[in-house]
């Protein structure tokens, strides 16, 4: 699937064409398929436009029939048209020197049974190949878009943490799910019309030039004007459509924001402003919609109008062909059923460009996603795994998450195997961007980091991940059972592994009050697990992955006490015998930690233990001092 993610990226939300050819870039993909597709259609095409010319000789075979019986019997065509040129009739005998005229027989009706055979023979091969074709373009469609999904599914792996940051989450859902969705639409609604309609319009055109090249000539003015309004409108609706797409990526955003913080958005009672915020973006929207719509939908009228007049002048001339014996009644008959197959093409083809616009715009916004850079390549000649207890060596590190404003400078720490290190500081210290650098979330700007003495740069981001293990303040659940969110760490673990962690850090106590034990499904927001009892299967989930680095952000913030004092009895399990780093607030949580770091706009400021930093009355000791203070005030 790689080469969905190449070729020139479009280069903003109104280049249409670059985004076009790389659209149809993809149907590379589906060359067998295509050329299959291409195939019966045309077949199916040549069977459908051959059908008004044999029913023009149908007509021309009862229009002749119904002359001839009205002429004298005995008589020949050659001594009728004499006798009426002699009278003073000579239209009529021009009218009547191209037919094939039998004096007193009448309509052959053998000859009609035959032609109205072939014509329905042809008609049912037609709509047969017609279906062929239809299903084999939508089998390449949707071959196409479920490839696409996949490279994008791959390349939202492949971009760095950093993408994530600049791009809302309801934007990127909106682009992984609305705009694919909207681009196989368009494909499986334009791209078969249109091999027909070109198909239809070529063959038409040929069947056209044999009957009367003048008529044909007159048929081809609806051509230049097509190729005007689309140009014209065309323009204009893919701004709109530009627009209207990324406002439905808006308007996704913000109802996922606002969902997702649902009980926020009641408890401060913002609901009338979360509405009026949703208003004025579907107001938006709805704007940019109704716009496009519009500016699009004018030109199948436009067409339609196009299509009339070249009827009308088709109608007039060839009546006037016939009268003068150029052309028989049946052929101007067919004539007008061509014209009408020529000019409902070249509309088909103007309406299609209102989708085409829609499905360009949002493939520029997928295209977007797969040019972003990826993270940087793993080294092609990647150090193994390290064997060793999990020592930290962290040299002169430099970091900003943009050139112009560096967040740490110059950091250096030194970690033993096995050691607990507790980050503290204010927000936006650096403390989680320290531990996003260990995990290589993001890529230093100076400085290395070791792992047992293999610079972590030169090891596979999966390979060094593997090693570390991680619990977060936000407790993530997965729809499944408990044994499989816990099961989630270590895949291949058994069943007693499974009960063994979740014994160690008092899930299983979790487990034997709920109905179904381990085998109870779970979903995303934990269901009927609390805050503190999701945390504490979080921890047995990394408890069981057996890393021999861990890191904790906060993992006590959001449980009450008595919960508290079963998450740090856990996660005191968890940490012994491994290399830990964990990020509190809470003070007394980390008094047992081996180094505590009091981290100051990126920098190390101070270092030791618990009892060492209060005896410096720095940093540390004014932190404490204060969150106490604030204990002390609540219990008064």
């Amino acid at each position: 699937m790689s080469h969905l993610g190449h070729g020139a990226p479009a280069a903003s939300a109104k280049a249409f064409w670059p985004s076009f050819r790389r659209l149809l870039g993809l149907l590379g993909a589906e060359r067998l398929r295509m050329v299959l597709a291409l195939l019966t259609g045309v077949v199916g095409v040549a069977f459908a436009v051959i059908g008004p010319k044999l029913l023009g000789n149908v007509t021309t075979l009862i229009f002749s029939g119904f002359l001839s019986r009205r002429l004298p019997a005995g008589t020949t065509k050659a001594e009728v048209l004499q006798q009426l040129r002699a009278s003073g009739h000579g239209s009529q005998a021009d009218l009547l020197a191209n037919m094939s005229l039998h004096p007193g027989s009448g309509i052959d009706f053998a000859a009609l049974h035959r032609l109205l055979v072939l014509i329905a023979v042809l008609y049912v091969l037609s709509s047969v190949f017609n279906l062929l074709s239809g299903l084999v373009l939508n089998a390449a469609v949707v071959s196409i878009t479920r490839n696409l999904r996949e490279a994008l599914e791959e390349k939202v792996h492949k971009l760095p943490l950093s993408y994530f940051d600049r791009v809302p989450r309801g934007e990127l859902l909106s682009r992984l799910t609305n705009d694919i969705d909207n681009v196989q639409q368009v494909l499986q609604q334009t791209i078969g019309q249109a091999i027909s309609s070109v198909l239809t319009v070529l063959g038409v055109l040929v069947m056209m030039l044999i009957i009367s090249p003048l008529l044909a000539l007159i048929s081809l003015i609806a051509i230049p004007l097509t190729v005007l309004v689309t140009g014209i409108i065309g323009r204009k609706s893919q701004q709109l459509f530009a627009q209207q797409w990324a406002r439905t990526g808006e308007l996704n955003a913000l109802v996922e924001e606002t969902y997702t913080g649902h009980e926020l958005v009641k408890l401060y009672g913002r609901g009338t402003d979360s509405v009026a915020r949703f208003d004025r973006a579907n107001a938006e929207l709805y704007r940019a919609s109704f716009g496009a719509q519009f500016i699009s939908g004018i030109i199948m009228p436009t067409m339609t109008f196009v299509g009339n007049l070249v009827y009308v002048l088709i109608a007039v001339v060839g009546g006037l062909q016939v009268t003068a014996g150029a052309l028989q009644i049946g052929d101007v008959q067919a004539f007008i059923q061509y014209s009408r197959q020529f000019t409902q093409p070249l509309s088909q083809l103007g309406s299609m460009a209102n989708m085409l616009q829609s499905g360009v715009a949002s493939a520029e916004r997928v295209f977007a996603i797969l040019d972003a850079e990826d993270e940087a390549p793993d080294p092609s000649d990647a150090a193994p795994v390290p064997e060793g207890p999990g020592a930290l060596e962290l040299e002169h590190l430099v970091f900003g998450y943009s050139p112009e404003e560096p967040l740490i400078t110059d950091l250096s720490l030194h970690v033993s195997p096995g050691d607990t290190v507790a980050i503290v500081g204010p927000t936006g210290a650096g403390k989680t961007t320290l531990v996003n650098l260990i995990m290589r979330f993001y890529e230093l700007d100076g400085g290395r980091i070791l792992l047992d003495g293999t610079d972590i740069s030169r090891m596979r981001r999966d390979a060094l991940r593997s090693q570390i293990g991680m619990v977060l303040q936000d407790a993530w659940i997965f729809s499944g059972s408990l044994r499989d969110n816990i099961r989630y760490g270590r895949p291949d673990a058994t069943d007693d592994e499974v009960l063994a962690a979740a014994e160690a850090t008092s899930v299983a106590d979790v487990a034997a009050r709920l109905p179904d034990g381990f085998d109870t499904q779970l979903n995303e927001d934990g269901g009927v697990l609390s805050q503190g009892e999701r945390q504490l299967v979080t921890i047995a989930r990394a408890f069981l992955a057996r890393r021999k680095i861990l890191i904790l952000d906060e993992a006590t913030s959001s449980v009450d006490t008595r919960t508290e004092r079963l998450v740090q009895q856990a996660m005191g399990r968890l940490r012994t015998g491994r290399t830990s780093f964990v990020i509190a607030h809470r003070l007394s949580t980390i008094r047992d930690a081996d180094n505590i770091l009091v981290l100051e706009n990126g920098d190390i400021v101070e270092q030791g233990s618990h009892e060492a930093l209060l005896a410096k009355h720095g940093a540390y000791a004014r932190l404490y001092e204060a969150q106490f203070r604030g204990q002390d005030d609540e219990a008064e």
